[in-house]
């Protein structure tokens, strides 16, 4: 009797131990600790006739974007720059994208700058009406412009993440309207994605 109980309690312990050192359970770890930056190699075609970068860092649970949108692939006709900072957390497996983790992202701040001299392209995306001037970042957390609402508002971005075998990073699609502020508008499939630079 004594060497049955002996028995599965080994037992218990090597399953204990497998699903701790589970390649899940490492994926999992390694998206809670990222760090460094992670930036796109190339612009990314976002449609329409748009392209972007997007570089993020990420530094003890605190992660921030510099997103930058122009009009050609080499960016040499930037629109307008997006900044936030905040933190995140990784949460369970997505049931429907496979390899990847529902995420939660905290936005405190978010900024833009303007870049473009052209007042119609400006007003095309929104822009005109929100106050800024040419390459002067302007923080827009308490008042929101064009698609991006104000912190009070919306703070929280659900999204997705999910990290290759060669250590490539996959945030979500991002929806046409760029609202992630609730958990059912997170994607349903990955982008495409961004490596590690430092």
């Amino acid at each position: 009797m004594k060497t049955s109980i002996t028995r599965l309690l080994l037992l218990a312990v090597v399953v204990t131990a497998v699903v701790a050192f589970s390649p899940a359970s490492d994926t999992k770890k390694a998206l809670e600790t990222l760090s460094g930056t992670y930036a796109d190699t190339k612009a990314v075609d976002w449609g329409r006739g748009t392209f972007g970068t997007r570089v993020f860092t990420f530094d003890k649970g605190r992660w921030s974007l510099l997103f930058t949108l122009a009009l050609d692939p080499q960016m040499k006709q930037p629109v307008f720059v997006f900044r936030t900072v905040g933190s995140y957390k990784v949460l369970e497996k997505s049931a429907t994208v496979p390899d990847a983790y529902n995420a939660l992202f905290i936005e405190d701040k978010k900024w833009v700058t303007l870049k473009t001299a052209d007042k119609q392209l400006a007003q095309g995306f929104g822009l005109d009406q929100c106050g800024f001037d040419i390459d002067k970042e302007k923080d827009i957390s308490l008042t929101g412009c064009s698609l991006w609402k104000p912190v009070a508002e919306c703070n929280e971005d659900h999204d997705l993440l999910a990290l290759d075998k060669d250590g490539k990073l996959y945030f979500g699609l991002r929806p046409d309207d760029n609202n992630m502020c609730t958990a059912d508008k997170r994607p349903a499939r990955l982008n495409v994605p961004v490596v590690h630079t430092r």
